[in-house]
């Protein structure tokens, strides 16, 4: 049984804009390639870090008015940003981190992902970045 838990709740800043009422998932996963160096004699295969490769997915309501999500990430398209999440408002602390991912890159965005009698939204991959945690 788990003995600390916490609501999901979210804070999301991309480029400096906070879009946490517009955002309904995000996804962060810290990765750091493997690299095989298993030498000869060995029995086994061995890894040692390589390169760092972030990445974030978020999912967001798709809105065109001029300060929502449309206007703020079109201007990022094949940019690199920085993206801000902290698992709540709260002040940041060992259990409120806050995590950065400093120069990841947007790809694409999805300019219209539309089905009858549903809310619009659509998910963005930012890859790459220096990947740092606040505490305090």
């Amino acid at each position: 049984m788990a003995s600390a838990t916490y609501l999901s709740n979210p804070v999301v800043t991309i480029g400096g804009t906070d879009l946490t009422d517009m955002c309904s998932a995000a996804t962060l996963n810290h990765l750091v390639e493997a690299l095989e160096d298993t030498a000869f004699g060995t029995t086994s295969r061995t890894y040692t870090g390589g390169l760092a490769n972030n990445e974030i997915t978020l999912t967001f309501y798709a809105s065109y008015a001029a300060t929502e999500t449309y206007a703020t990430l079109s201007a990022l398209v094949g940019t690199q940003t920085t993206v801000v999440l902290s698992p709540s408002s709260a002040a940041t602390s060992a259990t409120n981190p806050e995590f950065t991912l400093t120069d990841c890159y947007l790809e694409s965005l999805p300019v219209v992902n539309a089905a009858l009698g549903t809310l619009s939204t659509y998910d963005i991959v930012l890859t790459g970045g220096t990947y740092s945690v606040a505490t305090s």
